[in-house]
């Protein structure tokens, strides 16, 4: 494990409310399964900004990957067992094996595969809690610039879907949020 993703792992610990939403999504025994996006990237940059972890706001993307299972449906059904579970969290749950279809990508071959074609290097990280009250970081893309708080699209969206990758920087208000970070 790579000092980052150790560090990552403090972060989250340090956050009851996140640390507590990672045992829970680990509960439903999904394969290849980990919350992503925003929920591992907002707690870093309030970190590396030197203020109390953010409430959480939006969607808690929860992805999972079974080839075998990827009718929509089964997603539903994962997001209503995790609203039961806490009705206050707007829970995405989505299989990677069906998302490269909608996305107009190859096949992807894991969770963790789908995460290199998502819209930025700091956003392709997620976190899983372990049964031994541990936690696993994936970062296909590298935590580089998640540390070094820097916005750049991954290479589908510095190119044919920039226009994607521009409109999220309108929309997210990162920099309003997170005056550190840079865009390059």
């Amino acid at each position: 494990m790579t000092d980052a993703a150790t560090q990552v792992i403090a972060i989250l610990r340090a956050d009851p409310r996140r640390w507590q939403l990672l045992g829970v999504v680990s509960e439903l025994g999904l394969p290849d399964c980990w919350i992503g996006a925003g929920f591992v990237r907002n707690a870093v940059w309030d970190h590396l900004h030197q203020r109390t972890i953010s409430p959480i706001r939006g969607d808690i993307d929860v992805i999972w990957y079974d080839p075998g299972q990827t009718d929509p449906t089964e997603d539903r059904r994962h997001e209503a067992a995790l609203l039961s579970v806490e009705p206050t969290i707007a829970w995405s749950v989505k299989n990677q094996a069906r998302m490269h279809d909608r996305n107009a990508d190859l096949p992807y071959t894991s969770a963790t595969d789908a995460m290199r074609y998502w819209p930025e290097t700091a956003t392709a990280v997620a976190a899983r809690h372990l049964g031994d009250d541990s936690c696993e970081v994936a970062a296909p893309i590298g935590l580089k610039d998640l540390f070094g708080l820097i916005l750049r699209p991954t290479p589908r969206f510095a190119d044919e879907k920039h226009d994607i990758y521009v409109e999220r920087l309108k929309t997210k208000g990162w920099l309003n949020n997170w005056p550190l970070l840079r865009e390059v």
